[in-house]
């Protein structure tokens, strides 16, 4: 299954608009144009791959023509074609590649249109793009820098801003906000690679003092790369190596006696009230220490993904406001999944914040709105939705 090229659109208001009753249907070419961005520059090129795909078959063609773009993990952007053949295969993982083409992105406000470089060195519009759906994990794509690029092309996107994306990607900062917001959250201690070579005593006293089991962690990372569980003090200087191979900042996090429950969260900075979805909860299941990307997305029998979770009404509603909360203490608009722990008191701490989550087969915010009663087609389209609404 191939995309094909869309032809050059007249300018028009970033809003669909539909026929009048009884009248002529929208042209092709007169349909709102969205650009689903996927790949990027991250350890989570596949994962955003396998994502798109799925993203891109949901799009209502009646409604908009999509154009699917990947970025390389040099940071080219081309068309692609060949989307529908992502898929998770340990042997060979999706991968956006350099083609010889590249699509040309103008960072004004003028609305430009989107230009393609050839690969014989021709140029040709792509047309005005009416939205962009990023389907983009980790550094430059959910860090606030790809966002900054649409609010300077004065475009509508999907997802938060530079500043809840950047504020949430890195952990260390996140948990600084959620503090100020007066929102339980998991302790920590934030190691730099220069603390680490200068003074790995002082940092290794830290993470003892906060106790074992504990969690060593990239602080700009998703899809748990580059974590590890660590028992005891001796396996430090490992899991910071792994850790730092990703990043230069790093969370130790002592490990939390509670279940792993995720709730997703859809809404626009307009909307009075947000939707909340059922919480599901994280099994991890086999020989994985903990939902690390093998778990995730490689072996089918490593978790489960149980929607609803099996908590009580009280529960479920203390997750979901502290979900809420989360969402607006933020200041995100679209899309968010929140993942808590429930201690067996009934505490409800917050783990991670995510602006932009998962859309594979396997991903939580899907299927957790799913389990409520929004499928993956709605999903996506009220998604749309709410960047052309924030945008107006």
């Amino acid at each position: 299954m191939t995309s094909s090229a869309p032809q050059p659109a007249p300018a028009r208001s970033a809003a669909p608009q539909p026929a009048a009753p009884g009248g002529p249907a929208p042209r092709e070419d007169e349909l709102p144009l969205v650009a689903v961005l996927f790949g990027g520059r991250s350890s989570e090129h596949a994962v955003s791959c396998v994502g798109a795909k799925a993203v891109i078959g949901a799009i209502h063609r009646e409604r908009f023509r999509v154009l699917p773009i990947g970025i390389t993990q040099e940071g080219t952007w081309r068309r692609v074609e060949d989307w529908a053949d992502f898929a998770f295969d340990p042997q060979r993982m999706p991968e956006v590649v350099d083609d010889g083409t590249e699509i040309l992105v103008a960072p004004s406000g003028a609305h430009s249109p989107l230009r393609e470089r050839l690969a014989d060195g021709t140029v040709r519009e792509l047309g005005r793009v009416d939205a962009f759906f990023p389907v983009l994990h980790g550094k430059h794509g959910e860090d606030g820098t790809v966002q900054g690029l649409f609010e300077l092309m004065d475009t509508p996107f999907v997802g938060g801003g530079v500043l809840p994306s950047a504020v949430s990607m890195d952990k260390h900062f996140m948990k600084v906000v959620l503090a100020g917001a007066g929102i339980p959250a998991c302790p920590w201690e934030t190691l730099t690679a220069a603390q680490w070579a200068t003074d790995p005593e002082v940092a290794a006293q830290r993470v003892s003092e906060q106790g074992f089991p504990a969690f060593v962690k990239p602080a700009r990372a998703g899809s748990s790369v580059g974590i590890s569980r660590i028992e005891s003090g001796e396996q430090l200087p490992a899991a910071m190596a792994e850790a730092l191979a990703h990043d230069d900042k790093v969370i130790v996090e002592p490990g939390i006696d509670g279940r792993e429950i995720e709730c997703s969260v859809l809404g626009g900075r307009v909307d009075a009230q947000l939707r909340t979805s059922l919480p599901a909860e994280i099994i991890v299941k086999g020989d994985h220490a903990f939902y690390d990307f093998e778990a995730k997305y490689l072996d089918a029998d490593g978790a489960e993904v149980v929607c609803p979770a099996d908590i009580d009404p009280e529960t479920t509603a203390r997750v979901q406001d502290v979900a809420r909360r989360t969402f607006r203490a933020f200041d995100c608009t679209g899309l968010a999944r929140v993942d808590t722990f429930v201690t067996p008191a009934g505490e409800v701490l917050v783990n991670e914040l995510n602006t932009l989550p998962g859309f594979t087969p396997t991903s939580g915010y899907p299927l957790m709105f799913a389990a409520s009663g929004v499928g993956f087609e709605q999903l996506v389209a009220e998604l749309l939705d709410i960047a052309l609404r924030d945008a107006r």
